[in-house]
């Protein structure tokens, strides 16, 4: 693990003793460096579960994915924010890349965890670099209000998950996820135990979104840079699946009866966001909320608790992270060149940037899951696994796969196709720096087709 965590702090040093010139290359040439060897925490998804171990980290196949899809995440939002900070002065630049640098430092410490309580003082600490990068580094002037947002939504969330979790180390004696597995089943039948599970999982919900405490997300996602988007809707949203996949198996008895009305929170929730995409006019709010549609999938396949609905929510999970990723640093192109988010200012892109039309369009169909493709993986075991334990969410999941069809293209043919509105004259030509970003969210994405036993957690 400190091969990975070492290089990462010192990405600090060097972002604050690099000179200008140097300072963009220099921690791109770094970072992608990190993201390389984080690559070889693949090969160590040995059999017995837990690999690459030590006293307070470890990692096992169902955190080793998420930890390289955050080692691979920071060179691209480096990559993608180059532009946009280039006008500012160097100082707020070094500090920019020190806070994408910190939060991959934490959430690294957060999934690798094997304390509990580690695991959630990271999952904390993630909220404080994220919450800089909204209100300070954010387009618009509504940024404050979505920082308030996101901080008082995942806090109010996850201070009851804290007692939650010293109720347990006082009834287990441990909190070491070596050993909780193995700890003797808690007999919970009062109210108070019920308590404590909807404690223990709230933190998570709120954090994933389940619909209903959603409204933090899309607020966020419209104001951050196209750095924070980034980062929130491909890692930060999966602590929250990590977490409940992590804890769900410790509350046992009491998830089969209390987990109904929260699936169907999360089966309902992802019919109704993608409604609410189909009449979105903010090209970043609709993929937002196309993200809270898709962790609606991932929350029912969690709770539902057969090995079919953990892997696909982890496929879906790592999927997402990379195509949701890739549709906000196409968003920001188009930001960076019209200087608007609604669709209908910015037509007739087809004709002037032929080559983004291009990765729109893989992106599009990644997001409304294409055959090949881990997307569709991921959702078709999620509902098989749904299926199999009632077959009324067929219609619910049925739905929820047809309109994530229409918003996707949807949002793919708005601003590409069309007549050429007068005030688009001077467009600036796409650079290779964002086809190469384009193309290092993309071509994981097909390639997990190829391996996907990488991705699927406890399946073999």
């Amino acid at each position: 693990m400190l091969k990975i965590l070492i290089p990462t702090l010192m990405l600090i040093p060097t972002a604050w003793g690099a000179p200008a010139k140097w300072l963009w290359p220099t921690t791109l040439a770094h970072s992608l460096i990190i993201a390389l060897i984080s690559l070889t925490w693949l090969k160590n998804m040995s059999e017995t579960g837990w690999s690459s171990l030590g006293l307070y980290m470890a990692t096992d196949p169902l955190s080793t994915p998420l930890l390289v899809l955050t080692c691979w995440l920071l060179p691209l939002m480096i990559l993608a924010s180059q532009n946009h900070t280039a006008l500012e002065p160097l100082n707020r630049q070094r500090m920019y890349i020190t806070l994408l640098t910190s939060l991959q430092f934490f959430l690294i410490l957060a999934f690798s965890a094997t304390e509990v309580i580690m695991f959630y003082v990271m999952f904390e600490a993630t909220l404080i670099p994220t919450l800089i990068i909204i209100t300070r580094w954010g387009n618009q002037t509504e940024r404050l209000n979505a920082g308030i947002y996101f901080l008082f939504y995942t806090l109010a969330g996850s201070l009851p998950l804290l007692v939650a979790l010293l109720l347990l180390q006082n009834s287990t004696g441990t909190l070491s996820l070596f050993t909780l597995q193995f700890s003797d089943p808690l007999l919970l039948t009062s109210y108070a135990d019920k308590l404590w599970w909807a404690g223990c999982l709230l933190a998570f919900l709120v954090k994933m979104p389940l619909y209903g405490v959603h409204l933090w997300l899309p607020k966020a996602h419209v104001e951050a840079p196209v750095a924070g988007s980034m980062i929130l809707a491909a890692v930060l949203l999966k602590l929250g699946g990590y977490g409940m996949m992590r804890i769900v198996v410790m509350l046992d008895p009491l998830t089969k009866d209390l987990s109904y009305p929260f699936i169907i929170f999360a089966l309902w929730g992802v019919i109704m966001t993608g409604s609410i995409c189909l009449r979105q006019t903010d090209l970043k709010s609709l993929i937002a909320y196309s993200s809270v549609s898709h962790m609606g999938l991932v929350v029912g396949g969690i709770l539902i608790q057969t090995p079919w609905g953990f892997s696909g929510a982890l496929i879906l999970m790592i999927a997402h992270g990379l195509t949701s990723s890739a549709l906000f640093c196409l968003a920001n192109t188009n930001y960076e060149r019209t200087h608007s988010r609604t669709m209908l200012l910015a037509r007739g892109l087809q004709m002037v940037l032929p080559l983004m039309t291009a990765w729109w369009f893989i992106a599009s169909l990644a997001n409304l899951a294409l055959p090949p493709l881990p997307n569709l993986m991921g959702e078709l075991m999620i509902i098989t696994s749904l299926f199999s334990w009632s077959w009324w969410t067929l219609v619910l999941t049925g739905a929820g796969t047809l309109i994530p069809a229409s918003y996707s293209l949807y949002m793919f043919l708005m601003p590409q196709r069309g007549p050429i509105p007068a005030h688009m004259m001077a467009l600036d030509p796409s650079h290779s720096r964002e086809h190469l970003l384009m193309a290092l969210h993309l071509l994981p994405l097909a390639l997990l087709m190829l391996k996907p036993e990488l991705i699927w957690g406890w399946m073999y």
